[in-house]
């Protein structure tokens, strides 16, 4: 195995080679194996391992047997505990998906503190058909069909090509230890009931099982790789605009294919929504109708789709107020320059010139709401807000990122976008206040 693993690396991953790698290490057969082929490589090589405190004394036997063998191969090792149960508690996590957490946060954080350039895994190729039937019992897309992939951005899973008998059979003949998790035998998980149950079955009835899965897997990743193509011009054709804030799509692009469904979970799967009829009636609702994700939110708004994050309502009510000595301040809307001015020069959305003397401090920065009102400058009477951004076109999520600034409950500026007239710059003006709005 060591020349098939070394030529699969010097193949595939030969930036290994020249690389400071953290191998995470549990102290079972596979991590155990991944070590000791990196090792043979002469890879420059640490270890890490995780002592979550689940199995009690076990645990930390585990914790010595991975010390133990980076002493005998003379690494480096870094060991880290944790409470797992707690953490699983406060963040209301099952106990899997805490220690997952865990683990990652704490190698990304290890690897990026100590200038570690990646972290290899010693998944195989049992646990990829494993994740796959799991992910199949689940319901998932064709991204949940391609598996384990053998490497996500400093994440990198050279021991994928290999079955688990595979890297045993290596071990026995090299007499090497190993620990073995008595939690693994335990069909609590659904990972253990297929690993027991379903998968010795697969095999029985095929033997060339991995061999065919690896196939089908690289088959369907040919496949995803053709989607993404498509989904990446239709996207150039789709996406309107893009900023900090939003995603806007035309519903025409949409409408115009025959299968509007399937670019949208592409597009928007990774979003968190899952009601996909749902999010397919958008197209035909009214305007103003939204659909939830626990993150985002996706807004029908006449020939769009706009894609933001889910809004904090607390935000709206937020003010900051400006006192008559600030010069710059620091706002959710961007920075705020207060400069006196001897003229009016130039004309620009993000600058407002007015009558320092007409206003009445502090100023107040807040958000707009129904209701609002002001005397928009080069017109003649007063308006309300949401006529006038009716009148502007200004979609729903423009709205809710409108911020005002207003003297004394009257208002200023509309930032960005218009100046009340009563502020306004005359003949009679002694001290003209320029005020900058910028939004780097």
């Amino acid at each position: 195995m060591n020349l098939a693993f070394g030529s699969h690396i010097k193949s595939k991953f030969e930036f290994l080679l020249k690389s400071r790698i953290l191998i995470a290490v549990s102290g079972g057969l596979d991590s155990v194996v991944l070590t000791h082929l990196c090792h043979n490589l002469k890879l420059d090589i640490a270890l890490a391992h995780c002592n979550f405190n689940l199995r009690g004394n076990e645990s930390d036997d585990d914790e010595r047997f991975v010390t133990n063998l980076a002493e005998t191969l003379g690494l480096e090792v870094f060991v880290e505990s944790f409470d797992t149960k707690h953490y699983a508690t406060q963040h209301k996590l099952s106990i899997q998906m805490a220690a997952r957490e865990l683990r990652y946060h704490w190698f990304y954080r290890l690897s990026e503190d100590l200038k570690f350039d990646y972290i290899l895994t010693a998944h195989h190729a049992d646990d990829n058909l494993e994740t796959v039937l799991i992910n199949l019992t689940r319901g998932t897309g064709l991204s949940g069909l391609t598996g384990i992939p053998e490497v996500n951005e400093t994440i990198v899973r050279p021991l994928l090509p290999f079955s688990r008998d595979d890297l045993e059979s290596y071990a026995k003949a090299n007499s090497y230890k190993w620990r073995e998790d008595s939690s693994n035998t335990s069909d609590k998980y659904l990972r253990n009931k297929l690993r027991h149950h379903v998968i010795p079955v697969l095999k029985e009835a095929n033997p060339e099982l991995l061999s065919n899965f690896k196939t089908t897997i690289d088959n369907l990743n040919d496949t995803s790789e053709m989607i993404s193509d498509c989904i990446e011009a239709f996207t150039k054709r789709a996406l309107v605009s893009v900023d900090e804030t939003q995603l806007k799509f035309k519903i025409s692009e949409f409408k115009s294919l025959k299968n509007p469904k399937s670019y949208l979970y592409e597009l928007f799967h990774d979003y968190g929504f899952t009601q996909w009829d749902d999010v397919t009636n958008l197209l035909d609702a009214q305007s103003g109708k939204q659909i939830f994700s626990n993150t985002h939110r996706l807004l029908k708004d006449r020939e769009h789709l706009i894609l933001t994050e889910v809004s904090h309502s607390s935000l709206n009510k937020v003010s900051y107020n400006i006192q008559k000595e600030d010069a710059k301040v620091e706002t959710p809307a961007g920075f705020l320059f207060f400069d006196e001015a001897d003229a009016i020069f130039g004309k620009r959305t993000n600058v407002v010139f007015v009558d320092k003397d007409k206003l009445t401090f502090p100023l107040t920065l807040r958000k707009w709401q129904e209701g609002d009102y002001f005397y928009p400058s080069g017109m003649t009477g007063k308006k309300k807000l949401s006529k006038y951004f009716k009148d502007e076109k200004l979609s729903l999520v423009d709205k809710e990122n409108i911020w005002l600034l207003s003297s004394n409950d009257a208002i200023v500026w509309v930032l960005g976008m218009r100046n009340d007239d009563r502020f306004k710059v005359t003949q009679k003006t002694k001290t003209i206040l320029k005020i900058t709005l910028n939004k780097v």
